[in-house]
């Protein structure tokens, strides 16, 4: 016990930093097992698409979408969602999907929307990045 002790006391950044990483790593799988919203990968995502009552929403910023969107989606910035929520209402029981470009902001606007009451959301992994890697179709604005 003693060696293990001597250790820490030389090699204290080391320590200090594996200590660090396990915690972090530790939130992290704890918020992924107590999320309230889906990740989909593309093919799933077309599957959610092509649900007639499904919503798909894109939260990336107006300079963003140059490249185009997915097809029927509606465009609201994460920033605007909270109080645009009402323009939503009707999907609460509905499919959800929620993308950005590269899946970060759009786990948030799933956090947004879970709390705000819908039910079946989903959050596209890897964002539009993934969509346009699968050489799934978009649209210009």
């Amino acid at each position: 016990m003693q060696e293990y002790i001597d250790f820490a006391q030389d090699n204290f950044l080391i320590v200090a930093g594996f200590f660090v990483v396990l915690g972090i790593i530790i939130k992290m799988e704890i918020s992924r097992l107590t999320r309230k919203y889906k990740q989909v990968g593309v093919n799933e995502a077309v599957l959610l698409l092509n649900k007639d009552n499904a919503l798909v929403l894109d939260v990336r910023e107006d300079k963003e979408l140059k490249g185009g969107i997915i097809k029927g989606a509606r465009h609201v910035t994460l920033a605007e969602l909270p109080n645009r929520l009402g323009e939503f209402e009707k999907s609460k029981h509905s499919p959800v999907l929620v993308y950005c470009r590269s899946g970060s902001r759009s786990g948030h606007a799933c956090q947004v929307l879970t709390k705000a009451g819908f039910e079946d959301v989903a959050n596209l992994a890897g964002g539009i990045m993934a969509w346009e890697s699968a050489n799934l179709p978009t649209v210009r604005r």
